[in-house]
């Protein structure tokens, strides 16, 4: 097998997660909870949704159907040739997924976090016990439970860049951008049927995780002299903590080294550096796409929004231009995005500024269909300083009458504990999904 060294690790990542290209494809992930129609607070079994989505038929445009620990159902399109065409397709495999579902008396919610039931670890497939292990081990018990049985996301998959000037620019904003991102799309107020103090309860969970791998990669401002992203993606994962082995007898937890560490015993491959690279989680994560994972999850007719602002954002030239002016003076207000939203003075004229950016930009990049849902968001929640954590109610869930939890969920297992961080931490970054191949 194939030894590597801290160079040919360097090489890997400028060549694969940092292949150039010209800019123009969009993906998605939308993550969402699965609920019981009659019961929401009830615990919905993977079983069912599985048997209800395999009986109706693969999604009209192919997305990829998976699920999460706690059976959060991911959807994952294929790669686009613009937002338009992304928003037609996966909307279409959202209401495929919705329709089959409600055969059976489920429904598909987009919240962060699950505001009413515990977290709940059902997952069969091996790897996951061994993550939950680490996250364990390490001391992340209430983190890594929530995380992974609880949180849901939209995940926004765009091109790297044109060329390494053109990737270091995009790299750099789409930090830059990302506690804008999550302060505009907050929508997670409540766990477990509790208040948290925060709008973006999710970001909290991710930053209470394993610094080492959620932590964001890049925080210089957009506009001030940085490393070379593959240079900086290169020393994350170096001296990022392994967190599972593969061997012959299966699945080793947290063999307590770096991957530095690892590659001076001389054992590690190209293929264990693809896993490990897997198993990191920050909010802008390169994969031969930009992959934003730092917003969470939203209802119909929502959730293409935050799709159709970082597009415009990252793609347009105007609207980067913009962007960047608007991000710099919050780039690295992740504990601000998360517990106050556009609440904040700050981030809540960045929002205004990059919304009035991507509203005028959508139309430039054959994505006028979706300008009057995005503008519909902004009246409603920027153009006021709000966020969708805003609609939640101080007495029960949320506006509209979802219903409180009911004493049929039962408690999470012993060794992941209930619970939220009392304190915030300085800095908030970002879930733990079956890997799936959004830009290929």
């Amino acid at each position: 097998m194939t030894r590597l060294t801290v160079d040919g690790v360097y090489q890997h990542i400028r060549g694969v997660c940092f292949k150039n290209g010209p800019p123009g494809k969009v993906g998605a992930e939308t993550e969402w909870l699965v609920l019981d129609a009659a019961d929401p607070a009830a615990r919905v079994p993977t079983s069912r949704p599985r048997a209800l989505l395999e009986a109706a038929g693969a999604p009209p445009h192919d997305s990829k159907i998976t699920y999460e620990p706690g059976g959060q159902l991911e959807l994952s399109s294929l790669p686009f040739p613009g937002v338009a065409a992304l928003h037609r397709a996966l909307a279409a495999d959202v209401a495929h997924a919705g329709r089959a579902l409600a055969r059976g008396g489920l429904v598909l919610a987009g919240h962060g976090v699950d505001p009413v039931r515990p977290p709940f670890f059902q997952a069969d497939h091996p790897r996951y016990a061994c993550m939950r292990g680490y996250f364990v081990a390490g001391g992340f018990a209430d983190a890594a439970a929530a995380m992974m049985c609880s949180t849901a996301s939209v995940q926004v998959c765009l091109d790297i860049g044109a060329d390494p000037a053109d990737a270091d620019r995009r790299w750099r904003l789409a930090h830059a951008l990302g506690p804008v991102l999550v302060a505009a799309f907050a929508n997670s107020p409540l766990r477990a049927g509790r208040r948290t103090g925060l709008r973006s309860t999710r970001q909290a969970v991710w930053t209470a995780l394993d610094p080492c791998r959620t932590l964001p990669v890049h925080t210089a401002p957009p506009g001030r002299p940085a490393a070379d992203p593959a240079e900086e993606w290169t020393r994350y994962a170096l001296d990022a903590r392994v967190m599972l082995m593969r061997t012959g007898d299966g699945w080793v937890s947290d063999p307590g080294m770096t991957f530095r560490e690892w590659l001076r015993k001389g054992e590690p491959g190209p293929a264990d550096l693809g896993y490990h690279l897997s198993t990191l989680f920050p909010p802008v994560r390169p994969r031969g796409w930009l992959e934003l994972r730092m917003i969470d999850a939203l209802p119909e007719p929502y959730w293409p929004v935050p799709v159709a602002v970082a597009t415009a954002l990252l793609d347009d030239p105007r609207a980067a231009a913009a962007a960047e002016a608007a991000a710099e003076p919050v780039a690295g207000r992740w504990a601000e995005a998360a517990r106050d939203a556009l609440t904040d003075p700050p981030l809540a004229a960045a929002a205004r500024a990059c919304f009035t950016a991507a509203l005028d930009a959508l139309p430039r990049l054959g994505g006028a269909s979706l300008v009057p849902l995005v503008d519909e968001y902004s009246r409603r929640y920027v153009e006021r300083g709000r966020c969708p954590a805003d609609d939640f109610t101080t007495g029960g869930l949320a506006a509209g009458g979802r219903p409180a939890p009911s004493r049929r969920a039962a408690p999470f297992p012993e060794e992941l504990p209930e619970k939220l961080p009392e304190e915030l931490p300085e800095e908030l970054p970002e879930e733990l999904p079956e890997e799936t191949e959004t830009l290929r």
